[in-house]
């Protein structure tokens, strides 16, 4: 099992929604969607003991059960032309970790390392 493996083996474990972001046309649908509910794209570097850290405590202080948020996970050594998509789409300079908040089709904020989980609560 690779390591994006057990990373959502683990989520699903702890019920974390996670979808998986995995091609660029899904901008479109999260762009649509952002019209209807909160959408976080959690950037993360697989290989970045500070990201994993960031990614925990994430996981950790959201409450997923929540209808009104749709939380994307973007494997950015998997998926780095995606990430640069994003950063040109939505105006927003690359960092890893980093989470960034669409609402009404336009990023409402975004942040990077532990600022992440902060934000975050901030916003939901």
């Amino acid at each position: 099992m690779g390591i994006l493996g057990g990373i959502f083996e683990s989520n699903n474990k702890n019920n974390f929604n996670w979808i998986p972001l995995t091609e660029t046309s899904q901008l479109k649908e999260i762009v649509e969607l952002s019209k209807d509910k909160l959408v976080i794209i959690f950037k993360h570097s697989t290989r970045c003991g500070i990201s994993s850290g960031v990614l925990s405590k994430f996981e950790k202080s959201m409450d997923t059960t929540s209808d009104t948020v749709a939380f994307y996970y973007l494997d950015l050594l998997k998926y780095r032309t995606i990430s640069n998509e994003i950063a040109q789409k939505f105006n927003v300079d690359h960092q890893s970790p980093q989470a960034i908040f669409l609402k009404d089709g336009v990023v409402v904020n975004h942040a990077s390392h532990y600022d992440i989980i902060s934000k975050a609560i901030n916003e939901i």
